[in-house]
C-alpha cells in the first residue's frame, strides 16, 4: 500500500521547513568587523606587544639606574644570567615548583569535581565553598598563607610539631618551598574545579549508563569513558596551570618571602622583579624576562604539538 502524492506533499514541505539553511553573519562594510575587534587588539598591543618590545630592546643595554643613559652591551646580559649559578638554581626550583603545583592543582581539582558531581544533597553549598576561594586575590592568599604557617601561632606549624617536624617557614629553604606550593595549589584548585565540574556535567546520561553496563568498576568507568571525554578540558587547564605557576604566583611569593632571609626559594618571575626593581639592573632583568618568555612560548608550543595530538574533540 503506497501513500498518495497529496499525503506525501505535506510531509516533504514540513521536512524542508524543519531544516532551514544556515546563514552566515555578513557586514555591509568591510571595516565593521575590525571596529569590533579594535578595542581588544589595542589592549593586547599596549599591554603585551609594546612591553615585550621594550624588554627585548633593554636587554641589549646596560642602563643607568637613574635613567641618565644606556650603553650597548650586546648579549652580555644574557651571558651573565645564564652563566650565574644562582640563576640556574632558581630556574631549577621554578621547574620543580611549576610541575608540582600543576600536578597537585589538577589532580585535586579533578578529584573534588568528581565528588561534587556525585553529590545529591547539599551540592550547592559544597560547590560554593570551593569556588569562593578563587575570588581571593593572590596577595591576600599569601597573607593567609603567612598566618597559617606562622612559626608561633600558625595552625599548620603546630600540626607539624605534633609529628616532630619543626616547621620554619621563612628560614628553612624547603620548609618555605612546601608552604609556597601548598598555598599556590590551594589558590588554583577552585579554577580547575569549575572547569572539570562543567565537563563532567556535560557528559550525556546515556553515555554514563552505557559505561555502567560495560565497565565492571567505577575506576574503569572513569578511566575508559569519562576521562577521554574530559581530555579537551584537561589539556586547556594544563596550559593555564603551567602559566599560573610561572607568572600568577608572583603575589603569593612576594607576600610570603618579602623581608625574610636571603636563602628562601623564589621563581624566575620574582627574580626579574628583584633584579629590576630592587637591584636597579634594568638590562639584566629585561634579559631574564626575555629568557622566561622564550621558555614559556617553547613549552606551550611543545604542549600543543605533542599533547594535543592525543586529545580528541567531540
Amino acid at each position: 500500500m503506497t501513500a498518495s502524492p497529496q499525503a506525501a506533499a505535506p510531509r516533504r514541505w514540513f521536512a524542508r521547513r524543519a531544516e532551514p539553511p544556515a546563514k552566515l553573519a555578513q557586514f555591509d562594510r568591510k571595516l565593521t568587523p575590525w571596529l569590533f575587534v579594535a578595542p581588544q587588539l589595542l589592549i593586547v598591543a599596549i599591554f603585551f606587544y609594546w612591553p615585550s618590545v621594550q624588554a627585548v630592546t633593554s636587554s641589549f643595554y646596560l642602563e643607568d639606574p637613574f635613567g641618565f643613559g644606556a650603553s650597548f652591551v650586546g648579549l652580555d646580559n644574557y651571558r651573565e644570567a645564564l652563566g650565574s649559578a644562582e640563576y640556574r638554581q632558581i630556574a631549577g626550583f621554578t621547574a620543580f615548583f611549576a610541575a608540582t603545583v600543576t600536578a597537585l592543582a589538577l589532580g585535586l581539582g579533578l578529584l573534588l569535581a568528581v565528588k561534587a558531581d556525585a553529590v545529591l544533597r547539599g551540592a550547592g553549598a559544597y560547590k560554593t565553598a570551593l569556588i569562593s576561594v578563587y575570588a581571593i586575590a593572590p596577595p591576600v592568599v599569601g597573607l593567609i598563607g603567612m598566618m597559617m604557617f606562622d612559626m608561633h601561632i600558625g595552625p599548620f606549624t603546630r600540626a607539624a610539631a605534633v609529628f616532630g617536624w619543626d616547621l620554619k617557614v621563612g628560614i628553612d629553604y624547603w620548609d618555605t618551598a612546601i608552604a609556597l606550593i601548598t598555598v599556590a595549589v590551594w589558590k588554583q584548585i577552585p579554577y580547575n574545579f569549575i572547569f572539570f565540574l562543567s565537563g563532567l556535567q556535560a557528559v550525556p546520561s546515556a553515555v554514563r549508563e552505557a559505561a555502567r553496563i560495560d565497565a565492571t568498576s567505577g575506576w574503569r568507568q572513569f578511566r575508559d569513558v569519562t576521562l577521554p571525554l574530559l581530555a579537551p578540558t584537561a589539556f586547556f587547564l594544563l596550559v593555564i596551570n603551567i602559566t599560573y605557576a610561572l607568572f600568577d604566583t608572583f603575589g603569593i611569593i612576594d607576600v610570603m618571602v618579602k623581608d625574610k632571609p636571603a636563602n628562601n626559594p623564589v621563581t624566575l618571575v620574582y627574580k626579574v622583579y628583584l633584579d629590576g626593581f630592587k637591584g636597579n639592573d634594568i638590562g639584566g632583568s629585561s634579559a631574564q624576562s626575555v629568557i622566561l618568555m622564550i621558555v614559556v612560548a617553547t613549552l606551550t608550543l611543545a604542549q600543543f604539538r605533542l599533547i594535543e595530538r592525543r586529545v580528541h574533540y567531540g
